[in-house]
């Protein structure tokens, strides 16, 4: 059973062009990937690492993959990723992902960037790798990722990605700098719905939907054309209690004309007491979605899901900002090796620990880690 999951594994990367001259090299690039998904998923997080699996593995590799050569070294690891394709690589990851998803997976659609801190390379004047991704909140899956240009920024980025996302039905969810009429044109033009932050970056509509409820907060909202919807949450010693207002009611708002799908206009209160201390935060956006306070408030609080589900998840459980990986192709596919480890892991119901428990128990059972390999397999 255990080598029909790594072969299921492994059809999802079949259409990867192997990069090196075939006949010279000892090991098949499917098995170096399997490795390396499987060594990721049981607690490396560099190539050394990632070796030492394998050799500390070598009977159960030798078992499932019937290995003709032993294990890879360390650097046949680094160099076959620097050599694969990367946007093959994620493509091949976006396709299975895709396939396991339901329609349901897909109410929520978090768009993010995150800067992998210490892949800059001085010698050649590159600053770090950013990458931009795309998770689906309720199912607690990475769909895709892109990566940004090193003399550009997530606003060119994202569109490329939403290129390659089937949206319709969908609530995508971006911050402010996120906030630009192509990425709202391309969102309506692949079927979906946005509710994305303003701020100052677009002064002139920023300006007047915040004086818009600036003129409804004074009358205390009595009879103003907006929905509201209240949530409060206690933890320990804080309470934050989160007001919602949003508006279809666009006549003071001639900017919104110019922009692709826009229909409401949302204002987020977020009010934070403690023993010490009360603090007041206004936050406003933009969506193409009906005035539904419920839903905007829903979809606000899904998107903060991919700081601290993804972004942390990769910092604290997979040591990403201190990955010193430098080559940019192997940087950006070690990225998209942490990313299938983490959705297997986290799709993973049998057993109640941590990703990093999990991955802990993975490293030393090959049984349970078989169990994770079935966890996406289709």
């Amino acid at each position: 059973m255990s080598r029909e999951s790594v072969v299921l594994l492994q059809a999802h990367f079949n259409t990867l062009d192997d990069p090196r001259v075939v006949p010279r090299c000892k090991h098949r690039l499917l098995d170096i990937v399997a490795m390396a998904v499987c060594a990721m998923i049981g607690g490396a997080d560099d190539w050394e690492s990632i070796a030492q699996f394998a050799q500390a593995r070598k009977p159960f590799f030798d078992r499932i993959l019937g290995l003709q050569h032993g294990v890879p070294s360390t650097d046949t690891f680094s160099r076959v990723f620097s050599l694969i394709n990367a946007e093959q690589f994620e493509r091949c990851f976006r396709h299975w992902v895709m396939q396991s998803l339901s329609a349901d997976g897909m109410k929520y659609l978090a768009i993010d960037g995150k800067t992998i801190r210490r892949s800059h390379n001085k010698k050649l004047n590159e600053p770090p790798l950013h990458i931009v991704s795309a998770y689906a909140s309720e199912a607690g899956l990475v769909l895709a990722q892109e990566k940004v240009d090193d003399k550009s920024n997530e606003i060119t980025a994202i569109p490329r990605l939403l290129e390659h996302l089937d949206l319709e039905g969908s609530t995508v969810t971006i911050d402010a700098m996120g906030c630009q009429k192509a990425i709202t044109e391309k969102i309506i033009e692949r079927k979906g719905n946005y509710v994305i932050g303003l701020k100052g970056n677009q002064p002139k509509l920023y300006e007047q939907v915040e004086a818009q409820f600036g003129c409804w907060i004074k009358c205390n909202f009595s009879d103003s054309p907006v929905d509201w919807f209240e949530h409060t949450e206690k933890n320990r010693d804080r309470t934050e209690t989160r007001r919602v207002w949003c508006s279809e009611a666009l006549e003071q708002i001639p900017q919104a004309a110019s922009w692709p799908g826009l229909r409401s206009i949302v204002m987020v209160e977020s009010v934070r007491r403690t023993a010490e201390h009360e603090s007041v935060e206004q936050r406003f956006y933009v969506s193409s979605s009906a005035a539904n306070a419920e839903h905007m408030a829903q979809a606000i609080r899904q998107h903060w899901s991919i700081e601290n589900s993804v972004h942390w998840v990769l910092d604290m459980t997979f040591s990403e900002d201190q990955s010193r990986v430098r080559e940019r192709q192997a940087a950006e596919n070690l990225s998209l090796l942490r990313k299938i480890a983490m959705n297997i892991v986290r799709a993973d119901k049998t057993k109640k620990a941590s990703m990093r428990g999990k991955r802990r128990i993975a490293g030393w059972d090959e049984e349970y880690l078989v169990t994770l390999l079935k966890t996406l397999a289709v």
